[in-house]
């Protein structure tokens, strides 16, 4: 079991795989990717139950990760890596033609860890809740772990799979908002405000709790605490405070890094302030 440090280290790496693998690509997103490594890390080599060496897509008998907003995918496919799904060195690969990993999670390709595409933003919750009641029906006592973005709240399908985790009781499910409060045209209250999303998933009969996500010690102490909660006739969901960007200084506070790729001083700049704990790819 890592230290808390260790985690830190480790998110630290996360956040320079991003940064290069979107460099790299010159295209992708590294706001959102760099908000949720904290998430990302802690779930991977700490909360899960998984296994790299005999991953099932079908995730019998193991914990799984639905990445709803797939357009963060530098921060699972690192962590992915990481954690040895894959050799790390294919991040280079990101966004390359006949690459398997894809700007969004994608099945085709048959990349270990991805069990769905997604990045059709509204999607993922719907999913993740029938791999939920899937796993009940085979008596598979496993949780299924689903993240959205804030500004995919938008999109009327989660509401309705809002609606209907709640009414079902899907109480092996802990569903995550990334909630940065930015979207790619600009702060969610200045595009559509959403309103007080605690109330709202109250009112569709979720247990909703609140942490920083770019705290690792309260995002493993939080996570713990949710995973425990599980299967006791309330679907969870997290409403996860995170800063776009978080790690680098240039690109926190502003919106304009949710789908930028940095430059070449941009990215040197970046990998300065994070620090090299597992070796670059």
């Amino acid at each position: 079991m890592p230290e808390i440090s260790e985690l830190q280290a480790i998110a630290s790496q996360v956040r320079r795989d991003i940064i290069r693998m979107v460099h790299g690509a010159q295209s992708g997103h590294p706001g959102g990717s760099l908000g949720c490594a904290d998430l990302m890390t802690a779930l991977y080599f700490e909360i899960m139950d998984h296994d790299a060496k005999t991953f099932d897509p079908d995730a019998i008998n193991r914990d799984l990760f639905i990445l709803s907003n797939g357009h963060i995918s530098p921060a699972l496919y690192s962590s992915l890596a990481r954690n040895e799904y894959f050799p790390v060195s294919e991040l280079a690969t990101f966004r390359k033609i006949h690459s398997r990993l894809q700007g969004h999670p994608a099945t085709k390709e048959k990349l270990p860890g991805i069990r769905i595409a997604t990045g059709s933003l509204g999607q993922g919750l719907s999913v993740s809740i029938g791999i939920a009641q899937a796993k009940k029906l085979n008596k598979d006592e496993k949780i299924v772990f689903c993240l959205m973005g804030d500004g995919e709240l938008e999109e009327g399908q989660v509401w309705e799979a809002a609606m209907y985790a709640g009414a079902n009781n899907v109480d092996n499910l802990v569903a995550l908002v990334d909630y940065n409060k930015k979207q790619i045209d600009g702060s969610i209250d200045d595009v559509l405000p959403l309103g007080d999303l605690r109330k709202k998933f109250e009112a569709f009969g979720w247990s909703v709790t609140e942490m920083n996500g770019n705290d690792m010690h309260e995002v493993v102490s939080h996570l713990k605490q949710v995973k425990s909660q599980t299967h006791k006739g309330q679907a969870q969901i997290i409403l996860m405070h995170t800063e776009m960007g978080m790690g680098v200084d240039f690109m926190m506070g502003t919106h304009h890094w949710h789908g930028v790729p940095p430059n070449d001083e941009q990215a040197e700049a970046a990998l300065a302030q994070l620090e090299e704990t597992l070796g670059d790819y």
